[in-house]
């Protein structure tokens, strides 16, 4: 089991879940948009294709870990 802090700037949640669980489904169980923003896993932002891997794929497989969608805004 691992304990998953999943949101994005303004709002955050904890889930406990399965080390087999995608990325992808906890997100969308949080209701995380995923598609505004950088998507990071433990402060290292995720690839194409990554939400579709495991917790276990990372090598996460107990404890915590944070999955945060990342908006940053830059003033011109």
């Amino acid at each position: 089991m691992v304990k998953v802090v999943v949101g994005n700037n303004l709002n955050k949640s904890e889930k406990i879940v399965e080390s087999g669980a995608t990325l992808r489904s906890v997100l969308e169980a949080a209701g995380v948009d995923y598609t505004r923003g950088q998507m990071n896993l433990d402060g290292c932002t995720l690839q194409p294709g990554d939400l579709n891997k495991t917790f276990a794929d990372f090598g996460i497989t107990t404890g915590k870990c944070f999955l945060l969608n990342v908006v940053k805004a830059d003033n011109a």
